[in-house]
């Protein structure tokens, strides 16, 4: 398995459960600007070890999700600012460049992550 990226959620905003139930989430490093920061993980802003693609996998502490597509900015903002939109619609084509795209399994509610939550995409 071939880690693509690892973070780890360092804040949380004060607003970020006012998505839940919404279907996606975001991540920002530390400089997000201040009408969204609330709204936002805080992760650090890390370095991608590879491309971001459909197949991969998003793990969400212990949880996989397949990524089913990858709005073509996503990568770009997630290693310049740590920014990212998750979207658990399963899209296979991205509506929004700035969004990652997983596959949420049948049943199953969007997860909550916590501070020190791991953040991981990878290649099997």
């Amino acid at each position: 398995m071939k880690v693509i990226y690892r973070n780890q959620v360092k804040g949380i905003g004060s607003s970020v459960s006012e998505f839940k139930g919404s279907g996606m989430f975001i991540i920002f490093g530390d400089n997000a600007p201040e009408e969204i920061k609330d709204y936002c993980y805080t992760v650090d802003v890390v370095p991608i070890n590879g491309k971001i693609k459909a197949g991969q996998y998003l793990i969400l502490d212990d949880q996989a999700y397949e990524i089913t597509s990858i709005g073509m900015e996503a990568p770009i903002t997630l290693e310049g600012l740590g920014h990212m939109t998750i979207s658990f619609s399963g899209l296979t084509e991205p509506e929004m460049m700035g969004t990652c795209y997983v596959k949420l399994p049948e049943g199953q509610e969007e997860p909550e992550l916590g501070i020190a939550s791991m953040i991981l995409i990878v290649e099997a």
